[in-house]
């Protein structure tokens, strides 16, 4: 079978990643590179595909069968529209657009011209996380009732001189990394509709934020309370909990997720599942009965550049659509906003707006 030509937009760390994940892949083959920098041209040439400095000129001259857009956030959805007035199909790196009424335009371009648009949510593509919506899904755990999460790692410094877009607005952990989370839980617990959080950049000092406390509520009633910072010292994080990016030191007794229902728990990636062996006799004082869900691991970013190989075909509708990707960057941006104000803020569906409890 001839391989699936897909071109790569931005040369950054995703964008590599992306280019490996082609170069490697069976039934996809990286065509081109597009980024305007010398280092991009160079990445090019190593890798021998063609480079080109825009992706207008790219599409003057060498059309791909489908694109990964890994630029800058800022350029998201002008890159995007780009490619679908090319009738292109497009793996769009999250979040998909800097504001939610962006978004929504973009998301409501792409249904109406039936596109093929994969949102760059990768984790969507790990086996551990499809293993842990299993059980969650399989009732082992009862009625949900809360989750724990954590996305807590210190970020280097050359990480924010190396790009510095990521310390202005538009950036920040929020959207760049617990948009991630976002899609996580929504996999997991159900759709977000109210959100309350403390935000502070008192050890950076920039811009953005570093540090984020979040509670939330999901449709279903459950509660979950999230720790997100990238200049905390901890391994609390999924890339550094998973060992599915070999980049990343491991920390292989730690969890970044805790799902608990009424009849049990499962600790994610570790998978260690607590429930009680009789449940009509639950009970604090009763013992557990302790497991390890068996699971696999892979490479979610190989995983996601096959799928979107079999989207470009037509094989496949994406595991994360342009509507998915807009909810995620809208329970983001409602973070954003409690933040903010102080205030909770209610997303649509939510209808416990009064207190469930009187005094």
């Amino acid at each position: 079978m001839e391989k699936t030509r897909i071109a790569v937009a931005g040369a950054g760390y995703i964008g590599q990643a992306h280019m490996a994940a082609a170069q490697a892949s069976a039934s996809v083959t990286l065509s081109a590179v597009v980024d305007p920098s010398p280092a991009a041209a160079a990445l090019a040439s190593s890798a021998g595909v063609p480079w080109y400095p825009s992706l207008e000129e790219m599409l003057a001259r060498d059309r791909p069968a489908g694109v990964v857009l890994a630029t800058p956030n800022q350029l998201h959805v002008a890159h995007a529209m780009l490619c679908l007035e090319a009738g292109l199909p497009m793996l769009l790196e999250k979040p998909m657009a800097p504001t939610v009424q962006e978004g929504a335009a973009l998301a409501q371009a792409v249904e109406e011209r039936k596109a093929r648009v994969l949102v760059g949510h990768h984790r969507a593509h790990s086996p551990i996380m499809a293993k842990a919506c299993e059980v969650v899904r399989s009732g082992q755990l009862g009625k949900l009732v809360a989750v724990v999460g954590s996305a807590t790692f210190f970020k280097p410094d050359s990480y924010f001189s190396e790009a510095p877009w990521r310390r202005e607005p538009g950036a920040g952990p929020i959207l760049l990394n617990m948009i991630h989370e976002v899609h996580n839980l929504r996999m997991l617990c159900g759709d977000v509709v109210a959100v309350q959080a403390f935000a502070s950049n008192a050890t950076r000092g920039f811009a953005v934020e570093d540090t984020v406390a979040i509670n939330l509520r999901f449709a279903n009633g459950a509660l979950g309370s999230f720790m997100l910072s990238d200049t905390a010292a901890c391994p609390r994080s999924w890339e550094q909990t998973s060992r599915e990016n070999e980049a990343y030191a491991a920390s292989d007794d730690e969890d970044c997720y805790v799902i608990s229902g009424t009849n049990g728990s499962l600790s994610v990636p570790t998978m260690r599942l607590k429930t009680y062996p009789r449940p009509q006799d639950r009970s604090w004082w009763k013992p557990f009965t302790s497991d390890v869900v068996p699971m696999v691991r892979d490479d979610p970013i190989r995983c996601q550049m096959e799928h979107f190989g079999a989207v470009v075909r037509g094989e496949m509708a994406p595991l994360v659509s342009a509507r998915d990707g807009l909810e995620n960057l809208r329970v983001a941006q409602a973070i954003t906003e409690a933040a903010t104000t102080g205030r909770v803020v209610h997303l649509d569906g939510d209808t416990q707006r009064q207190p469930a409890l009187s005094q």
